[in-house]
């Protein structure tokens, strides 16, 4: 394995994750909830009085920030190298591994790390370990 030092950026990339961990910490701290995907949107699924609002301007906000972003900046190529039932099936396995492990990698990876939660530790080691064997798996044994 290279890296490709032409595309390196881990000042940028630094900040991102500063950004990252501030709004999730402001976002605990101002409304009391946890910063993770799944459960915003799943509280959509579920009406709840007064409970949509914010629900609905987070989410909008994910697809607000791109297209704010592309306005002054070009935006990077996205490649994806699978095929449509490969993302498909691993669409599938991500959402069961959410239900299953009671939230996703940005509920646990990110919000639940940073309040030393064992569960959220245990659930970022089973997230991580099964996407580095699925990653060897399938370019290395199948491909």
């Amino acid at each position: 394995m290279t890296i490709d030092w032409a595309n390196f950026t881990p000042w940028t990339s630094l900040a991102g994750g500063i950004l990252i961990g501030l709004a999730a910490a402001l976002f605990v701290l101002f409304n009391g909830r946890i910063a993770g995907i799944s459960g915003i949107l799943g509280g959509l699924l579920r009406w709840t009085r007064g409970d949509i609002g914010w629900r609905f301007a987070f989410l909008l906000g994910l697809i607000a920030a791109p297209v704010a972003y592309g306005l002054f900046a070009p935006l990077p190529v996205v490649q994806v190298d699978a095929g449509t039932a490969t993302l498909v099936v691993a669409g599938l396995l991500v959402g069961i591994g959410t239900r299953y492990g009671a939230g996703c990698t940005s509920g646990h990876g990110v919000c639940g790390l940073s309040r030393l939660s064992p569960r959220s530790l245990v659930a970022t080691l089973a997230f991580m370990t099964a996407g580095f064997v699925i990653v060897f798996v399938v370019r290395h044994l199948i491909g």
